[in-house]
């Protein structure tokens, strides 16, 4: 993973429930773990743009249903700071489901646009960006 330049806010706890924009089946999933986020004793784990996650499939296609299955979180409502002082905010919370942790899309279109900084540290996932913002 690519270090971001950006000042990321961490805008989605645990246990927050966020759709899918890709075709891989899972509708809506829900967070419970961040890979290498270090917090203090008793505060909750809590995720940014471009954050590798672990998750559950709520809602989606019988197959996918109850799986553990790592994501992207590629859109998030609360704002963000980029390096050039301007603030980025989206209308939803987004994620991409992966096959695996090293990165590759576990669906072949994204819906929607995915911000800039997924697309630097992810490039696998922006190859198959409909748009990048």
């Amino acid at each position: 993973m690519k270090e971001v330049k950006s000042k990321i806010t961490r805008g989605l706890p645990f246990g927050a429930r966020i759709e899918a924009c890709d075709n891989s089946g899972a509708k809506l999933i829900r967070l419970f773990s961040v890979k290498n986020m270090k917090t203090r004793k008793g505060r909750l784990q809590a995720a940014g743009i471009g954050d590798l996650i672990k998750c559950t499939v709520k809602k989606g296609k019988p197959d996918m249903r109850k799986k553990v299955v790592w994501a992207v979180i590629v859109r998030t409502k609360k704002s963000f700071r980029r390096a050039n002082g301007k603030r980025i905010k989206f209308e939803d919370n987004a994620v991409v489901v992966l096959k695996d942790e090293k990165g590759t899309p576990k669906g072949t279109i994204i819906k929607g646009p995915i911000a800039k900084e997924v697309a630097l540290r992810w490039p696998t996932i922006a190859k198959i960006a409909n748009s990048i913002l």
